[in-house]
This record gives C-alpha cells, sequence and structure tokens, in this order.
C-alpha cells in the first residue's frame, strides 16, 4: 500500500531506477560531470600505462616502466570511483565474487614496485606486471555477468 501511495504521489522508489541511475544518484556531482571525469581518469590510466611500455626501452627504464604501468592502473582502477562513489567502489571490490581477485591485484601492485626498487629484479617485476595485468581483467570481468564462466569455458575448450 505504501508502495501505491509513493507511486501516486510522485514519489517513485529507487527500486524502479536502474543499477546505474541508483549508483548515481548517491553523489553530489551531477552525471555529465562523474562521466567527464571517469574518462578522464580511465584515459590518463591507459596513458600511463602506455608511457611506462615506452619508457621500457630506456636505460634505466624498468623502474620507469613499473611506475608508470602501476600508476596507470591504480588510475583505471580509481577512474570506476566516479561512476559509484568511492565507498561503494571498495565495498564492491572486497565482496566474495572479486575478493581473492582484489587481494591478488594489490599484491601485485605493491610487489611489482618492490621487485623494482628494492630486491632490484627486473624479471621479477616484469612478471608482477604480467600477473598485475591479469588479475586487474579476471577483476574487471567479475563486473559483466557470466563474463568469468564464458572465459573458464572458452580456456576449457581450447585447452582440451
Amino acid at each position: 500500500m505504501d508502495k501505491l501511495r509513493r507511486v501516486l504521489s510522485g514519489q517513485e522508489e529507487n527500486e524502479e531506477l536502474g543499477l546505474t541511475a541508483q549508483t548515481l544518484d548517491v553523489s553530489s556531482l551531477s552525471y555529465s560531470t562523474r562521466v567527464k571525469w571517469f574518462f578522464i581518469c580511465f584515459a590518463a590510466g591507459i596513458l600511463c600505462s602506455i608511457l611506462g611500455t615506452a619508457l621500457l626501452f630506456l636505460p634505466n627504464g624498468m623502474k620507469l616502466f613499473a611506475v608508470f604501468y602501476t600508476l596507470g592502473n591504480l588510475s583505471a582502477l580509481a577512474s570506476t570511483c566516479f561512476l559509484m562513489g568511492p565507498l561503494k567502489q571498495l565495498k564492491r571490490m572486497f565482496e566474495p565474487t572479486r575478493l581473492i581477485a582484489t587481494i591478488v591485484m594489490l599484491l601485485c601492485f605493491v610487489l611489482t614496485l618492490c621487485a623494482v626498487f628494492w630486491w632490484r629484479k627486473n624479471g621479477l617485476a616484469i612478471i608482477f606486471c604480467i600477473l598485475q595485468f591479469l588479475a586487474m581483467t579476471w577483476y574487471s570481468i567479475s563486473y559483466i555477468p557470466f563474463a568469468r564462466d564464458a572465459v573458464m569455458k572458452c580456456f576449457t575448450t581450447c585447452l582440451s
């Protein structure tokens, strides 16, 4: 009865809105501002990753590669905070379906920088960058319904 009263009075519930509309209603930023900053932050992340890859071939470029590649991934990850808000992003990152991917991803961010600055193992830093990419990809597809299942099925079909 309350729901009918709200609908008739013009106060529709958020249940009627899509997921995107619900998450965008949380912040004080307008929709266009959120989308603009999402694209700016995401593009900066891609640019940093490409720049890091280009700097790899310079002398002492391994350190620059590791830093720029990690910053690029962090920027791309942070860009989603503009769409859903930072608290909701953190809550969704640590949901049980994404927990392992999130931990591996964050651990690879740290281990990449440790490998290049403290351990001075360039080969290990490359391995951690590859693991960073794979963990970030696995984390990202967790937001697409049934995408992980499709990827798993594709790989098992290819390997068998």
